[in-house]
């Protein structure tokens, strides 16, 4: 927990992915995340975390359904999405907090 809250705390943005390995929506976006990080280079980190390995997390910031994307600037949720989101939304999203 102590190495994800320094994790966020980045001045850059922080993609977390909160996903489950039986999450059909979930597989689907890990080709878009693998894309949108070569796309996106040092400017961002991209981060999953397995709600099911990382319960407490997913408490902590009330994960209801998977796949849930939350970026981070500095420690604070900036903007937050359940479902599948496309590469093109991401990497916009991503930039604003740039």
């Amino acid at each position: 927990m102590e190495k994800f809250d320094d994790l966020i705390q980045s001045k850059n943005p922080v993609l977390v992915d909160f996903f489950a390995e039986w999450c059909g929506p979930c597989k689907m976006m890990k080709p878009i995340l693998e894309d949108l990080k070569q796309q996106l280079g040092d400017d961002a980190q991209i981060v999953k975390i397995d709600v099911d390995k990382d319960e407490d997390l997913a408490e902590l910031y009330r994960i209801q359904s998977v796949p849930t994307l939350v970026i981070f600037k500095e420690g604070e949720v900036v903007w937050r999405e359940s479902g599948v989101v496309q590469a093109k939304e991401l990497k916009a999203m991503i930039e604003k907090y740039k």
